[in-house]
């Protein structure tokens, strides 16, 4: 299959405390009052009688009844001063600390608990701006019901409390940068970045209904389960670690998105899916003039080894690694691409890489396989459904000649480009962008130890680069 039927376009702190489980209701100034069942019904009608409903009145509870959030277990996140928090989003709307199964009544009161903990002289939590649903602020929830139920509502509403945590966390930044100037430069850039990165909320596939040409292609769409659409995942797949080291360093090296391919082998008999070679598209996105030799160089790699194109991967710089709009019609295009005339069946691959997202857990990237399946036949108007594929990732014994040469072409090409990441800044008051790319491939890391000292090479290379 000829490579050009894919396009290039495109936890916790050390504190003893309780362990029996106990109601916490002090959040501050900003904590949220209880509302009882009928003002909770009263919300929706509130802007038809001409008033509208302030930030405070929008609860967890709110936002559960209106399936905007689910409960689950360890769902729930704050950060803060380089302490992470975990929590449960209880049925009631309550939220119980994982770490010592306290039960909080409301953000705010979760989020001062743990801040003082950290911080005792902090008086408030910042709850809705600092406590984050799978990653989201929740203050970015409380935007969507107003959008939803009172379209009317003065936004300021919902984002003054975001403002205040995201200039409390830059204050932080500057003082610590003056405190630290001489060996952390860069840090109140990086923070600076962080508070400009206004974050997207990924939708349920259930709630997008028929192709909308007026919808942002941009927005971002959860991942479904195969059994959740009573389907069995078609095919297994297993990934190459060297793959996901070359990927994961493609996409760390801008903060523009990137794309590639990924090569491999397809099993009818065992149905197996196996990724081999990553290779990333040393281009720009929209420069369709190199785009096409690029992908003729690909090509004339796969044939060489032997492999066949078995997907493609991009990244989300700064953003969750899920699919958008656009990504699942596209995924949806490859896959009938590479399925070709014959009716014959074989997968496509996609990869989202998620490197600079701050919802991540730790410097690790988040990594996304998924697939799409087409919609109902009495559909045909819906959108694809995403779906995340199960992957099994198959531990290299040591990096080869081929990934190491990728690397520093990889170097060579963006040495100079206006977006190159900056590698001695700082990711976070503790981690510059050079801890956090070491950190991140050594999740993928050979078995062969002496590969640390080849990407050693290839990290003094990115210093140089700056």
């Amino acid at each position: 299959m000829d490579v050009n039927t894919i396009r290039l376009n495109h936890v916790s702190t050390g504190s003893e405390l309780p362990c029996s489980p106990q109601v916490v209701e002090d959040g501050g100034e900003e904590d949220e009052e209880e509302l009882s069942g009928g003002e909770e019904a009263d919300l929706r009608s509130s802007s038809g009688r001409g008033s509208l409903l302030t930030r405070r009145g929008i609860t967890l509870r709110v936002l559960l009844k209106d399936s905007l959030v689910e409960p689950g277990d360890g769902v729930l996140s704050i950060h803060y001063l380089g302490k992470n928090f975990i929590g449960d989003l209880l049925t009631d709307g309550k939220i119980r600390w994982v770490e010592t199964g306290q039960i909080f009544n409301s953000p705010s009161a979760w989020a001062t608990h743990c801040k003082r903990l950290v911080n005792p002289a902090k008086k408030s939590g910042c709850g809705w701006a600092s406590v984050r649903y799978r990653g989201q602020k929740l203050v970015q929830y409380k935007t969507t019901w107003l959008h939803k139920y009172q379209p009317s509502a003065d936004m300021s509403l919902v984002s003054e409390e975001d403002d205040d945590e995201d200039e409390e966390e830059g204050k932080t930044a500057v003082q610590a940068d003056e405190k630290n100037k001489n060996n952390k430069p860069g840090l109140h850039d990086v923070m600076v970045s962080r508070r400009t990165d206004r974050e997207r909320i990924p939708v349920r596939y259930c709630t997008l209904g028929t192709r909308d040409a007026a919808r942002d292609p941009h927005t971002l769409v959860e991942l479904s389960a195969f059994s959740a659409i009573n389907r069995f995942q078609p095919f297994n797949v297993a990934v190459s670690s060297n793959v996901l080291l070359l990927m994961d360093f493609h996409c760390h090296l801008t903060t523009s998105e990137v794309v590639g391919y990924l090569g491999g082998r397809w099993d009818t008999n065992t149905q197996l899916l196996t990724v081999l070679r990553a290779f990333p598209c040393r281009t720009r996105l929209a420069d369709r003039d190199s785009a096409s030799a690029v992908e003729e160089e690909i090509c004339q790699n796969l044939f060489m080894r032997g492999l066949s194109l078995v997907g493609w991967y991009h990244s989300h710089p700064r953003g969750p690694a899920l699919p958008s709009l656009q990504d699942i019609d596209s995924q949806m295009d490859h896959q009938l691409r590479l399925q070709g005339s014959n009716n014959g069946f074989q997968p496509c691959l996609g990869i989202i890489c998620g490197p600079y997202y701050h919802g991540n857990q730790g410097v690790a990237s988040t990594i996304t396989p998924f697939w799409v399946v087409p919609p109902p036949e009495q559909r045909p108007n819906d959108y694809g459904i995403p779906v995340a594929v199960e992957v099994t990732y198959v531990q290299d014994n040591f990096l080869t000649s081929d990934v190491l040469n990728e690397m520093m072409l990889l170097v060579d090409y963006y040495r100079a480009a206006p977006d190159i990441v900056q590698f001695t800044q700082y990711w976070c008051p503790d981690t510059t962008m050079m801890d956090k790319i070491k950190g991140s491939l050594s999740c993928h890391a050979p078995k062969d130890q002496a590969y640390s000292q080849i990407l050693e090479h290839v990290y003094s290379q990115l210093n140089n680069m700056q």
